[in-house]
């Protein structure tokens, strides 16, 4: 019986007190003990054998839940920098077995499901077995009765208020952790009921106030580049490369007549959920959650394409990593949604990455901007720096892309995720070699293709503390890329600073974008289309055989 009860109460303790130790806020081994096992395994000795074997797998699967709550919370803050909120994060479950399918292809995903599942439960039923376990009958019962009241009693005091302060080796962090989820879960519901609010007092005031006739009709293309941070500018980590990025860019640019101005927004969220960045950008309003994304959606509020429809512009979204229904898509009001299915790509998907912003930027020049005869409001998801960032690309012939085929001898360059990560050194590098990509080709586009239209080129949000560190500012940069200087001189009065190098701390939130850009377009004179600045013509030079953006390390 002493080593069955030893065994139980360690196994309980380590379940709810291990996943504590990896948490950014505690230190190993802190808490070294919780008293929740105290209880537990007090309760299991005092208790009737018959009553203890009845309450052994409920017992079992409160403790199997604490775990999971414990181990959600370390991978959200791993991952995008929060903790876990029940209110708002069951979906990411899909994403992230979208993410693994990505990685690792759907077989072994499934194979990777099962075998978790599989685990859980076997860890729920050795749990439970050994609770059952400490309920023993005749003889055994004196000890049982010594032991579980003394431990009952030792449990109870130090969960008394201010008792566990005594050590940091002492805690209640099942009840803690419980505790903490209803509190976010009921903040949350309550400030769902404010944003409705606040949305059905907005009306159409923002869409009243847009006036865009001092855009001269130009094509106006928003580029989110997946997780492009301030700290890829900033974090000493990457500032060497990334001054080699901006230094390329600034020649490309200049060298097609286009000038740039840069601001640092800060975004919703971290790592992930790009969605809510996009979302808080068109929309003008903050939006963190996916509560406030659905209400958003709901209310049919103004937005930026909104804006520019009613401006006589057609709008558009190229999405290449949405590879199913996307219904929110339609209740923005894009007039054309080219997802996965309708960009015609005939190469290689690049892990999770579906194609590479190379042919992204071709489709949509080649097979989206050409032909449409409106002027065109485009929002454009750029997923080349999307983890796992391998491989990493170079920038090929523009003129010889056709339908992608000539990536295909990509297809299985460079280290495998699972190998990638396992190295975190090497996961950084790769993430500062994506960006560099992902920011060198969008700029080579613009130095081609861009002429008199205008790019907002900006990130979506950092990228996982993995990445960035810990305590990371959430700011990204925002460049505006035009030839019409009085349109970046009005962006300048508003918050912009000349050149590519974002500040490194933010001037507001990207929910202010939309109110910044309308206000700085109507604040131009009307033009006609022949009176638009006109950049120099040029074409990008290709970076084939550049040994930088080869994928062999």
């Amino acid at each position: 019986m002493p080593l069955r009860f030893f065994w139980g109460f360690i196994a309980v303790n380590a379940l709810i007190v291990i996943p504590e130790w990896w948490m950014p806020y505690s230190q190993f081994a802190q808490p070294l003990l919780a008293v929740e096992s105290l209880i537990i395994v007090s309760v299991c000795c005092l208790l009737p054998m018959v009553v203890t074997r009845w309450l052994a797998p409920g017992i079992a699967l409160v403790v199997m839940i604490g775990l999971g709550l414990a181990l959600s919370d370390l991978a959200m803050e791993w991952a995008l920098g929060r903790s876990l909120n029940l209110a708002i994060d069951l979906p990411l479950a899909f994403s992230v077995e979208h993410l693994l399918r990505g990685a690792l292809g759907q077989p072994l995903t499934i194979v990777v499901l099962l075998l978790g599942a599989g685990l859980v439960v076997a860890v729920w039923f050795g749990l439970a077995r050994a609770l059952r376990g400490l309920a023993q009958p005749g003889g055994h019962r004196g000890w049982q009765v010594l032991v579980g009241g003394s431990l009952l009693a030792l449990g109870v005091g130090l969960s008394i208020p201010g008792a566990t302060a005594i050590s940091a080796y002492v805690d209640t962090p099942l009840s803690i952790r419980t505790n903490d989820q209803l509190q976010r879960m009921l903040a949350t519901w309550a400030a769902r009921e404010q944003f409705a609010e606040a949305l059905a007092g907005d009306g159409s005031k923002a869409a009243l106030r847009s006036d865009f006739r001092g855009l001269g009709q130009r094509d106006v293309i928003i580029g989110f580049v997946e997780s492009y941070g301030v700290s890829y500018l900033h974090d000493r980590r990457y500032r060497e490369r990334s001054q080699g990025t901006l230094d390329a860019m600034a020649s490309a640019l200049e060298a097609a007549g286009l000038g740039v101005v840069t601001t640092s927004l800060r975004s919703p969220v971290q790592g992930g959920q790009s969605w809510l960045a996009h979302a808080s950008v068109l929309s003008g309003h903050w939006i963190n959650d996916q509560i406030r994304y659905d209400l958003y959606l709901s209310a049919g509020a103004p937005s930026l394409i909104g804006d520019f429809e009613r401006a006589g512009y057609q709008s558009v979204a190229v999405m290449p990593a949405i590879t199913q229904a996307w219904p929110a898509g339609q209740r923005w009001g894009y007039d054309e949604i080219y997802d996965h299915a309708r960009i015609d790509y005939a190469g290689p998907a690049l892990n999770w990455v579906t194609m590479p912003d190379q042919y992204t930027w071709h489709f949509f020049q080649s097979q989206v901007r050409s032909v449409t005869q409106q002027p065109i409001f485009a929002e454009l998801a750029l997923i080349s720096s999307h983890a796992p960032w391998t491989p990493i690309l170079p920038r090929l012939d523009w003129a010889a892309l056709s339908d992608g085929r000539l990536f295909q001898p990509w297809a299985e360059v460079g280290p495998a995720p699972a190998v990638l990560w396992s190295d975190q050194a090497r996961i950084q590098h790769h993430y500062g070699r994506a960006v560099d990509y992902a920011l060198r080709t969008a700029a080579e586009w613009a130095q081609r293709s861009l002429g008199d239209g205008l790019l907002i080129l900006l990130g979506d949000h950092q990228a996982a503390p993995l990445i960035t560190g810990e305590d990371a500012s959430r700011a990204v940069p925002v460049h505006v890329i035009s030839a019409d200087q009085t349109l970046l001189a009005a962006l300048r009065e508003r918050g912009f600073v000349s050149g590519l190098m974002a500040p490194a701390s933010d001037s507001g939130s990207l929910a202010d974008l939309r109110g910044r850009l309308t206000r700085a377009f109507s604040a131009l004179e009307p033009v006609s289309a022949n009176q638009r600045a006109e950049p120099m013509a040029s074409v990008a030079p290709s970076s084939v055989g550049n040994s930088e953006d080869n994928d062999g390390r």
